[in-house]
């Protein structure tokens, strides 16, 4: 009943902006602007609202009553929804496609959750949330190892869902003020672009947007020893459901891209408190 009083309000708005056409003298019957665009979204559940989309979201699972829950409640909220039921479809959408986000179910039938989110870290550091009806605990170091920003348990809230959502996309779109590109150690941090590159090599280094946020707050600050409270905090968010042992999960990712891409190691354990950016580190 909710959703047909939005989409009723929907074909309401564009009636009355036919209606208004009429009303002015010489008028011609006209279709409003990007009307044809507007109603199909409409139809499909992809705006439901009038409110401006805030981000574009894929949502993988297998099963129809959980993609039309979280279509709906994420369209509430100004999200511009899509849908894929199975690994490779959710490739086919995520190749052809510019997502904001991916939630993603790990229990995919045929391809899994654990290959998707791998096939897209090769080329892509769009944000990815997992869904799972597994809550062991190597599954969620699994996920975050290939990955994921955030990991969701099922059953879950749909509020919960969305609020993780936004929680992720304002970590990874917040905006750099007027902090400049920093170079240490052979390595030039650009924080505007969000890139990372190794001068000696000229190599760039692919990272996700949490082990590029990481590597930037402790690059910002040589020297200084973050507990990794502090990091959970200041990478995560204080919402974040996880545990310190995901900061670990996430240096041991970063030092290996940025070895492999020829950088020195830089990134220093401060054993029983956490991290900092040592430029004469070499272990």
């Amino acid at each position: 009943a909710e959703g047909e009083d939005i989409r009723r309000g929907a074909y309401m708005e564009v009636r009355e902006h036919r209606m208004a056409s009429l009303t002015k003298p010489g008028a011609v019957l006209q279709r409003p602007h990007r009307t044809l665009d507007f109603m199909k979204r409409v139809r499909g559940g992809l705006i439901l609202s009038r409110q401006e989309v805030q981000g574009r979201v894929l949502v993988v699972d297998d099963e129809p009553r959980i993609r039309e829950l979280l279509r709906k409640y994420l369209v509430a909220e100004g999200f511009a929804v899509g849908e894929a039921a199975d690994g490779d479809a959710a490739l086919a959408e995520i190749s052809g496609d510019a997502w904001d986000l991916i939630v993603l179910d790990l229990m995919l039938p045929g391809r899994d959750g654990w290959d998707v989110c791998r096939q897209i870290r090769k080329t892509r550091d769009t944000p990815v949330i997992m869904l799972t009806a597994r809550g062991d605990e190597m599954d969620k170091v699994l996920g975050l190892e290939l990955g994921a920003d955030d990991y969701i348990v099922k059953p879950f809230s749909p509020r919960e869902v969305v609020a993780r959502v936004k929680a992720v996309l304002r970590r990874v779109h917040k905006t750099p003020g007027e902090e400049k590109q920093l170079s240490l150690c052979g390595v030039v941090v650009d924080p505007a672009a969000r890139a990372v590159t190794v001068t000696v090599t000229g190599n760039n280094v692919t990272l996700t947007p949490k082990e590029f946020d990481l590597l930037w707050e402790l690059a910002k600050a040589p020297g200084r020893v973050f507990r990794r409270e502090e990091l959970l905090d200041l990478i995560w968010g204080y919402d974040f459901y996880g545990d310190s042992r995901t900061v670990d999960t996430h240096i041991t990712r970063l030092r290996e891209k940025l070895s492999r891409a020829g950088a020195p190691s830089f990134i220093a354990t401060v054993w029983g408190v956490g991290y900092k950016f040592e430029e004469t580190q070499n272990a």
